[in-house]
């Protein structure tokens, strides 16, 4: 009887030890996760209030394009990419090639061309300038000298820029005063002054046109430039469209971009966001914005998008996740997370959660996720906090994780559009270096409607047996 007293007794002490154990080690974990909420808000509080500042000064700065430019050229904010091999302690990183790519343009400068004077800082004045009567000379394409040969009376005379970038359109085909310049592109060319000048004949691989990521889409094109150029096709996606959106409802899950928040000093500032837009250009029934500013896709920000995408009504039958800029403003590696692992509270894990959760509770609405677009805000902060991680990050795990869902994305980050690299794009349309004004605003309202227009177009041939 002794025995089996003292084999329970034994047995006892160590369930007991085990629960100690746990709850010791339970006890840590949540102590460190309190530890770790209390410095990840200090962090947010902190990264919130410095990304104000620097919006701040940006759009003081945006009033003055000679000022603005010189603050970008100073603190090393052209084109500057997001890869590891960047240089930020004040070098230009080796991709990213300011000078001569369209940028380095400002009034005053001997480049620049009365003429089209101010074409950067004014969206509508490159309309009407005709490629006619600019030199060609000094170039060598496909071994033929264009030599004091003007575009005029060739086969490129007559054709307007109107809106167009000529950045990264190949010329194939065409001659020029009986040269030919097939298999070259205009790349890297300013529309400013229209000079050709300097450019070498080259295929579209070595001209970097093949590779679809943003700073491949640089090298051939300024932002501003290019933005000009998707609009005019956007626009004419829209134009020539014949879908039916008239019973589609459509919810945009986002942050303050979605929201239009920094125009709310105006009355009725909802009519400029993008989902507000979105609804007039394609006809549609109803869209909910769903856009808090400050939100972010993972939990570590407040009014995460994971925590709050059940407020997108039941009905909806197209839903537009567009993330991600917040999220770069205050994760590190540990609150990214990986794809490996997938934790909750991570960027990883979080959006990972989304996705699966909106498939699984909205298995009739399509769901269509957008890249944020690329923005000096975010390496102005990094070089405040060694910590923070490029934005290409975020976007890669973004485009890995729709393959996965095989949900459709918008590339927006990619796309060299409404890139605030570009001192013209935040002159023009995103004065905060962030967000949007009217102009910019219904430039990306135009962009999702035609990316839209091109999913629903291409449903309706694969619903029709037609190749996509």
């Amino acid at each position: 009887m002794n025995q089996i007293n003292k084999f329970l007794l034994m047995i006892i002490a160590m369930v007991a030890i085990m629960i100690a154990a746990v709850g010791i080690d339970n006890g840590i974990d949540f102590y460190q996760t309190q530890k770790w909420e209390k410095e990840r808000v200090a962090v947010y509080e902190e990264a919130r209030k410095s990304v104000e500042q620097m919006q701040t000064t940006i759009q003081t700065l945006a009033a003055d394009p000679e000022a603005l430019i010189a603050f970008m050229e100073e603190n090393n904010l052209h084109f500057v990419d997001d890869y590891e091999e960047a240089e930020w302690g004040g070098g230009q990183s080796e991709n990213a090639d300011y000078e001569g790519s369209g940028d380095d343009i400002i009034p005053g400068d001997e480049n620049w061309d009365d003429s089209i004077s101010d074409n950067r800082f004014s969206p509508d004045s490159v309309s009407g300038n005709s490629v006619s009567d600019n030199s060609v000379s000094d170039n060598s394409m496909s071994g033929n000298s264009v030599s004091d040969n003007s575009v005029s009376d060739n086969s490129m005379s007559g054709n307007s820029v109107s809106d167009n970038s000529m950045s990264g359109n190949s010329v194939s085909d065409n001659s020029v005063s009986d040269n030919s310049v097939s298999g070259n592109s205009i790349s890297d060319n300013s529309i400013s002054g229209n000079s050709v000048s300097q450019n070498k004949g080259q295929d579209n691989q070595e001209q970097g046109v093949s590779d679809n990521s943003l700073s491949a889409k640089r090298k051939i094109s300024a932002s501003y430039a290019e933005t000009l150029k998707r609009n005019t096709e956007d626009k004419n996606i829209i134009k020539n469209s014949t879908l039916d959106f008239s019973n589609l409802k459509i919810a945009c899950l986002g942050d303050s971009i979605t929201a239009a928040t920094n125009l709310n000093d105006r009355e009725g500032y909802e009519q400029y966001s993008y989902p507000s837009q979105l609804k007039e250009i394609l006809g549609a029934k109803k869209v909910t914005n769903l856009g808090i500013g400050g939100s972010s896709i993972g939990r570590y920000w407040e009014n995460a998008f994971v925590d709050r995408y059940s407020d997108i009504p039941k009905d909806t039958d197209l839903i537009i996740v567009m993330g991600g800029t917040n999220d770069g403003f205050c994760a590190s590696e540990k609150e990214l997370g990986s794809l490996e692992s997938r934790e909750k509270r991570t960027f990883a894990g979080d959006l990972d959660e989304l996705m699966k959760d909106l498939q699984k509770n909205y298995p009739d609405a399509r769901i269509v996720f957008a890249t944020p677009l690329p923005n000096v805000l975010h390496d102005m902060l990094r070089k405040e906090r060694e910590e923070l991680l490029p934005q290409t990050d975020f976007v890669k795990i973004i485009k890995q994780l729709s393959a996965e869902y095989e949900i459709p994305v918008i590339d927006l980050y990619n796309s060299n559009m409404l890139d605030t690299h570009d001192a013209a794009v935040i002159y023009n349309f995103m004065p905060d270096g962030v967000h949007g004004n009217e102009k910019g605003y219904k430039i990306l309202a135009e962009h999702m409607a035609a990316e839209i227009i091109k999913l629903y177009e291409q449903k309706e041939e694969k619903d029709n047996g037609k190749p996509v």
